[in-house]
């Protein structure tokens, strides 16, 4: 299992800003990070998995993180 850095992820998001993430992350629209030694991590499968919406069944986290920024 791959695990992203916070840096990493807002790459793959494309440059979303780190207040967006963290409402994403309290909107449960992405997966809560995993705190090693002060630095979060974010599991990249769990990550692809919200972009795709098969964190929940009804689509809803792929479409609400399209077109924020």
């Amino acid at each position: 299992m791959r695990y992203l850095t916070f840096n990493e992820l807002r790459e793959k998001l494309g440059g979303r800003g780190r207040t967006t993430i963290y409402r994403d992350i309290a909107a449960k629209r992405l997966p809560k990070p995993i705190k090693l030694g002060g630095l979060n991590y974010f599991p990249e499968q769990a990550v692809d998995d919200a972009l795709l919406g098969r964190a929940d069944s009804s689509n809803t986290a792929s479409r609400s993180l399209k077109g924020r920024g």
